[in-house]
């Protein structure tokens, strides 16, 4: 109660004093504004206050833009949205140059849905601040929000040439290729030569379908596998598989695999769930679990944590798999040079992963023994409906207690988009 008293007082102050002579109004407005400022930067700041202090302000100084952007932010604030809203465009009448003035009422026509409006504004503060890059990218937002992905893609190509390598960008086109509207089939083959006498080599092959719309995607697999030792058949057998990813929220989505099988080329189960979340500045981190089943019915669990950037039309990713007898790192970094299909790959590894599939039925044994990997390779979209890509991978795999032997993977992908 003293201190609101104390307040009062110094307001009444100022307005008395306010009228003696113009430098005086100067430092009596400032220094109420910097009042107004400071409270509001403060832990618990009292906004009717400052909305009194605004009102002053105003009275002493009908000019000053400052104290009605001041009351705008506070109305805004305390949820009272007429007076908030009332303010903001009485701020941007009178000198369209305050741009946190576009900026508020675009974000209250956002929370209100009221989509058209806040289109407009983005129009006339892209015309005023061509350079401004939130500005467009709250026109991004609002596409996405309405669900218009044929003009958010031609917006984000479009301001892709006036920032360039710009990692918000990249992060919201490799985003809406990911919900775009369409489907894929695809054939997959991958070959592994083993260096040590009478082992291998090793064949897997794939055929997946992928249904993707603007919810997510879902993926079904059907894999086949034949592991060669000294001319024989080691173990050979099918895999049913099922992967999903949901979209949530505008910056989270989730990542669930299920595939089965009751051959001895497989696990007999292979669980894995991951979320998402995107960050601001191109970054997103994941967190998730993978659990095996083997055929011998032995269990196996892990936790991973993934962190990954975009730098302009690089993406970098550091992911971890936490494991019960030694950890695995695999570092992914790719470089897009069109679109989401169209990228050349360098990945570096040590350990083990439970997400390799060519090496699924032996994780078991490998998880506890030293793996050193590098793959390079590249994908590539042709004719907007062929998606082909070549991976090739240098395994130094410990296969018994310090001894090693060289596993070189030769993978080859081909799908058509529709």
């Amino acid at each position: 109660m003293k201190n609101t008293t104390l307040h009062t007082i110094v307001l009444i102050c100022l307005f008395l004093f306010s009228n003696q002579n113009s430098n005086a109004q100067k430092i009596d407005t400032d220094s109420l504004l910097t009042v107004i400022t400071k409270d509001m930067k403060s832990a618990r700041p009292n906004y009717k206050l400052n909305i009194q202090r605004g009102l002053l302000g105003k009275k002493i100084a009908s000019d000053y833009i400052d104290f009605h952007l001041a009351l705008g932010r506070n109305y805004d604030l305390l949820k009272v949205k007429d007076s908030a809203r009332f303010y903001y465009n009485y701020v941007i009448d009178k000198n369209p140059k305050y741009e946190d003035a576009f900026i508020y009422l675009i974000n209250l026509d956002l929370e209100d849905k009221n989509y058209t409006e806040a289109l407009e504004l983005t129009y006339k503060a892209i015309e005023l601040y061509p350079d401004n890059k939130t500005f467009r990218l709250k026109r991004i937002a609002l596409y996405s929000l309405q669900n218009d992905t044929q003009n958010e893609a031609k917006y984000l190509k479009s301001i892709r040439k006036k920032f360039p390598n710009d990692p918000d960008i990249e992060q919201h086109l490799f985003a809406l290729y990911s919900k775009t509207n369409i489907d894929r089939v695809g054939a997959y083959y991958n070959i592994t030569t083993i260096d040590r006498e009478g082992v291998g080599p090793w064949h897997l092959v794939s055929a997946d379908y992928m249904h993707q719309r603007t919810w997510g995607s879902l993926i079904g697999r059907v894999s086949y596998a034949k592991r060669l030792s000294s001319d024989l058949v080691q173990a050979s057998g099918l895999q049913f598989e099922a992967e999903s990813y949901l979209f949530a929220k505008k910056n989270n989505y989730s990542y669930i695999d299920v595939a089965y099988s009751k051959d001895s080329a497989f696990p007999e189960w292979r669980l894995g769930y991951s979320y998402f979340h995107n960050f601001n500045k191109g970054w997103e981190a994941d967190l998730g679990v993978r659990y095996i089943a083997m055929q011998d019915n032995s269990n196996l669990k892990t936790l991973n944590v993934g962190l990954g950037k975009y730098f302009g039309s690089y993406w970098v990713n550091l992911r971890s798999y936490i494991q019960e007898d030694s950890p695995s790192f695999t570092l992914t970094g790719r470089y897009y040079y069109k679109t989401k299909y169209d990228y050349i790959t360098v990945i570096a590894g040590y350990g083990t992963s439970p997400d390799d599939r060519t090496t699924a039925a032996e994780y078991d044994r490998r998880k506890s023994l030293s793996s050193y990997r590098l793959s390079i390779g590249f994908n590539k979209l042709i004719s907007n409906h062929y998606i082909v890509g070549f991976l090739i991978t240098d395994n130094e795999q410990e296969y018994t207690k310090n001894k090693f032997q060289t596993e070189l993977d030769f993978a080859f992908l081909l799908q058509y988009k529709f």
